[in-house]
């Protein structure tokens, strides 16, 4: 669902060491996989591919899918407290399918040679991370619809050009997976609009106090500027990114703008106006130092998150090591 590792993250230890020496094979397949990159051709799981971008995939991917479960989190603390049972069957709808993309993303990461336990591992203890929009609390109703259309909109905006990475197992998983935030996007939008048309003055203003909390760091979901984004250079010219993170948060805000117009909010960004000469809205500073405080563990919910994946990969470790025996279990019967 979100995206952040190639700019958050530090590069792995190595990553910096060239070889003094290069065979003459590692050089030709290296042009082979330019030449296939430059065509605008997809990698598949079995070709040849520098470790480097290996890596950079098994982060990205990784994270991404790490966000997806971790985002079932404040979502899911909703389901119990759904206003009607549509809204109640909404919600459980859109927490599965979040479930169902962590699980195709794991997989496709698995086709870099990393096993799903070692990148749990990674999140669980601090190596690896997820989302900086998930350390924030659901604290109203109003919140699971702007998350829905604010979150899950920003999502999209940067999960569509992924369709076309030039990593093959991760563009087919996101075909689908776009396909399913786009309605999670509309069931966001659609409750709120409910809520501003036909709800009550304490209704609209919980709307409008959700609308202000989330704003900020949906922006911030698309990463530091381009000048303090080092990485995302070589990840576009490798085509796992096909927009800088200016560029996609610029769409973002001129599309969220006439939404919020019709939603009837108010975004709180008081130097958000349009710019003719631009043909696109120009809008505030952003305040990166929330950013990265977040990024860093000191978000509002940070501790929260973490502690409950662990809490629930050590309540299921029974049902794993079921799995496993069973599985044994088969396999000794075919055996004999």
């Amino acid at each position: 669902m979100y995206t952040q590792a190639m700019d958050t993250m530090g590069k792995d230890a190595g990553d910096d060491k060239k070889k003094a020496v290069r065979s003459a094979e590692e050089m030709r397949l290296e042009e082979r996989f330019d030449a296939h990159i430059d065509a605008g051709d997809f990698i598949e799981a079995k070709d040849w591919m520098p470790e480097h971008y290996r890596k950079t995939l098994v982060r990205q991917i990784s994270q991404h899918a790490h966000s997806e479960i971790v985002g079932m989190l404040p979502e899911g603390n909703w389901i119990g407290r759904a206003p009607t049972l549509k809204r109640k069957a909404i919600l459980l709808a859109k927490v599965q399918d979040e479930g169902g993309h962590g699980l195709y993303l794991y997989a496709a990461a698995e086709t870099l040679g990393t096993s799903r336990d070692q990148m749990v591992d990674a999140l669980h203890s601090g190596r690896a991370k997820y989302s900086s929009i998930f350390n924030y609390p659901t604290l109203t109703w109003a919140d699971m619809g702007t998350i829905g259309w604010l979150v899950d909109g920003a999502a999209i905006m940067n999960q569509v050009p992924i369709c076309r990475c030039s990593y093959a197992p991760y563009a087919r998983a996101m075909i689908r997976i776009c396909r399913e935030e786009s309605f999670h996007q509309r069931q966001g939008y659609e409750a709120l609009l409910t809520m501003m048309t036909h709800g009550t003055e304490a209704q609209k203003a919980m709307v409008q106090d959700a609308v202000n909390r989330w704003w900020w760091p949906s922006v911030m979901m698309f990463g530091p500027p381009d000048d303090q984004s080092p990485n995302s250079a070589q990840s576009m010219r490798w085509g796992i990114k096909r927009f800088s993170n200016d560029e996609l948060r610029q769409k973002f805000i001129d599309a969220t703008v006439e939404q919020a117009r019709i939603l009837g909010v108010t975004l709180p960004d008081p130097d958000l106006k349009w710019n003719e000469e631009r043909q696109a809205h120009d809008f505030g500073a952003i305040d990166w130092s929330e950013f990265w405080r977040v990024i860093g563990g000191d978000g509002p919910c940070n501790r929260e998150r973490l502690q409950a994946r662990v809490d629930a990969w050590e309540d299921g470790a029974w049902v794993r090591e079921a799995a496993m025996a069973h599985a044994n279990k088969q396999q000794m019967k075919e055996a004999a």
